[in-house]
């Protein structure tokens, strides 16, 4: 086995993305060498040839027609488990929490997978410069590598961001709060004591007694009516992931609309807010 391949646990390697992509086309077709392909385990590799390997093992020949048709199937095998792989996860993740106007779930169990990825393919990358690896093949891993670091560091930069805008409504709503990882929830609460020191020593010392709240305009409001919220009713635009049929989007008597999938919707977030929580739709 290669160096990189015991490192990665089976990764697909660059070159068995080239020779695979060789014997389906002859050439490199659109699909560039991207994270999608470094994440590809082994395992997917074996389960994406399934077909090809019981079908020879049984002996049976395929005429054009047939061979056309099992094209078609071992293409979109291809495409639904590249749909699966950590970096398009990730991917995924980072496009919903950055078009979320409020904070979604933290994906813990991916984040941590990411950074056990990235972490061997640093090691590797630097042990294949030690060892003089071909250029373009480091230059691949390199490229990946940094795809990989920029999603990672975008999704919890837009996460943290969203907790110093949110704070106070994050803290006060159980269900925002347990979306929150353990870094996440002592981020938020160094974050809402800073705000109220500041705010203690900069102008709420100086009010009169009725005024001195952090939360409330003065002591005859009812809600918290300082505390800023995230507009959940400001429209997004998003894509389903398999035809969802007749859709009612609110309670205001309207006809529902029938969302089919792939295509692309500008609808109110608060309306498909069920939805993307399930991972039945995804927001671009």
């Amino acid at each position: 086995m290669n160096a990189h391949n015991s490192k990665f646990g089976g990764l697909l390697s660059c070159g068995e993305v080239i020779e695979l992509r060789h014997e389906k086309n002859q050439k490199l077709d659109k699909k560039s060498l991207s994270s999608q392909d470094l994440f590809y385990s082994r395992k997917s590799f074996n389960l994406w040839q399934g077909k090809k390997v019981e079908r020879e093992s049984s002996g049976l020949t395929m005429d054009s027609g047939d061979a056309s048709g099992y094209s078609a199937g071992v293409d979109d095998d291809y495409e639904s488990l590249l749909s699966t792989t950590d970096a398009e996860l990730l991917k995924r993740a980072w496009r919903n929490e950055k078009a979320a106007p409020e904070i979604l779930q933290h994906e813990t169990a991916l984040v941590q997978r990411s950074r056990e990825q990235i972490q061997l393919m640093e090691e590797t990358v630097e042990e294949f410069s030690k060892n003089g690896v071909d250029p373009l093949t480091l230059s691949l891993y390199q490229m990946d590598l940094d795809r990989t670091l920029f999603l990672l560091r975008s999704y919890l930069r837009t996460r943290l961001q969203k907790i110093e805008n949110y704070a106070f409504h994050i803290q006060k709503n159980t269900d925002l709060w347990n979306r929150l990882s353990k870094q996440e929830q002592k981020f938020a609460e160094r974050c809402i004591d800073d705000t109220e020191q500041h705010l203690d020593q900069s102008v709420l010392s100086k009010l009169p007694h009725g005024f001195k709240s952090h939360l409330k305009q003065s002591s005859l409001s009812l809600a918290d009516d300082m505390v800023p919220e995230p507009q959940l009713d400001q429209y997004v635009i998003c894509r389903s992931k398999k035809f969802l049929g007749s859709f009612q989007l609110d309670d205001s008597g309207e006809e529902p609309m029938n969302i089919e999938a792939n295509d692309l919707y500008a609808l109110p977030y608060k309306s498909i807010k069920p939805l993307v929580e399930s991972g039945q739709i995804d927001l671009v």
